[in-house]
């Protein structure tokens, strides 16, 4: 289902009785500088599609850069990304066409070995990519942050930050699956952000269904230099829903970022529980100023210390939009990047979630557009 929507359509609304609601439903929420978000259409890729013998899916990380989208696929198997075009407009979403697919490689030029790598963000810049694995904290494997060619082949690593690294001391280091989720170059150019999808666990505990107090650490990290630099605290959401129908997992953390002005973000925030039909994920977008964030890179614990959280307001909700989306699901959404601007000169942005190759079920290959009102 398309929305269509004008400034017209907007002031109407605004002078109308029971206006505000009515917006809300074509909207979500309105931005900290009074932006908001229209939903366009969506796009679903086959499950189990074939592309020069891989299947397409896992699609953890989205980019666009010179007008080719790049897409990286969290296989454990065989780290690669893919090259693709997606036609959309300002009314709906037509194609999403694979059209190449690269290995990325590790240091010596080989593959990796199953298991020591767990792709999960990328972004494009002056012809090379910065990529993100968790790594396996379980099995003792560090997560990092690379460069490599658009081929594929390795050129450097980011030293990480002590904090960041896999440890025998109790009651620190990161967790598994917790790490660097998501990633964002700078405005200005001459950096990266990088998210942790959890706190740390000396910094606080994973959310639950309480409110607990779980900050996680977004950090940036200097092009120049490869060194990490300031960091500043974003406080998670509790999880929304309890796990169903005799399971047990719940979750909620940060799955990705887009740094759209100095030091104010786009976060994409998931909840996730398990048992339920319509896929169990809960899905948000925020809008967020790290501008009076305390700058805590020398903070080695957050637990019990005082400072300053960047501050966030929820920008659009997927509930919203559920029932208009393919089966009324919103899967397990983990990609986002602006795309070309639209015929009006407002931005797109594009989502994509990882399905997790169907594992555990079938999931969606979703893609969805909106437009960036400001």
């Amino acid at each position: 289902m398309k929305i269509q929507f004008t400034k017209v359509a907007v002031l109407f609304c605004l002078l109308t009785l029971g206006a505000c609601e009515a917006l809300d439903d074509f909207l979500g929420n309105t931005g900290d500088d009074g932006k908001v978000l229209r939903y366009i259409d969506e796009f679903v890729l086959p499950d189990g599609l074939q592309f020069e013998n891989t299947v397409v899916g896992g699609l953890s990380g989205i980019d666009y850069a010179n007008g080719v989208w790049y897409l990286i696929s969290d296989d454990p198997n065989t780290a690669r990304c893919y090259t693709a075009k997606l036609t959309y407009n300002d009314e709906e979403f037509s194609t999403v066409d694979i059209q190449s697919v690269v290995e990325l490689k590790d240091q010596g030029g080989d593959a990796f070995a199953t298991g020591t790598v767990d792709p999960e963000a990328l972004r494009v810049f002056g012809g090379n990519v910065v990529w993100t694995s968790e790594g396996n904290v379980n099995n003792g494997i560090d997560p990092f942050v690379r460069r490599a060619t658009l081929g594929g082949d390795f050129i450097n690593e980011i030293q990480l930050a002590e904090r960041y690294s896999v440890t025998d001391e109790d009651g620190r280091g990161p967790r598994q699956n917790g790490v660097f989720e998501g990633i964002s170059l700078s405005t200005d150019g001459l950096g990266f952000w990088v998210n942790m999808e959890l706190p740390l666990v000396q910094d606080g505990p994973a959310p639950t269904l309480q409110d607990t107090d779980s900050p996680i650490r977004i950090a940036y990290i200097d092009k120049a230099t490869g060194q990490f630099g300031r960091e500043f605290a974003y406080e998670l959401d509790p999880v929304v829903r309890p796990a169903a129908n005799g399971t047990s997992f719940e979750l909620n953390g940060v799955v990705e970022l887009l740094e759209y002005a100095e030091d104010k973000f786009l976060v994409l925030e998931r909840s996730f529980s398990t048992g339920y039909e319509d896929g169990g994920n809960t899905v948000k977008i925020y809008d967020v100023d790290a501008a009076t964030a305390t700058d805590i890179s020398g903070v080695e614990a957050l637990e019990g210390a005082d400072y300053e959280p960047a501050k966030k307001v929820l920008l659009f909700d997927f509930e919203e939009i559920r029932e208009q989306l393919t089966d009324g699901v919103v899967d397990n959404i983990e990609g986002i990047a602006f795309g070309p601007d639209l015929s009006n000169g407002n931005r797109s942005l594009v989502l994509v979630a990882d399905n997790n190759f169907s594992a555990f079920g079938p999931q969606l290959n979703q893609f969805v557009v909106f437009e960036l009102v400001e």
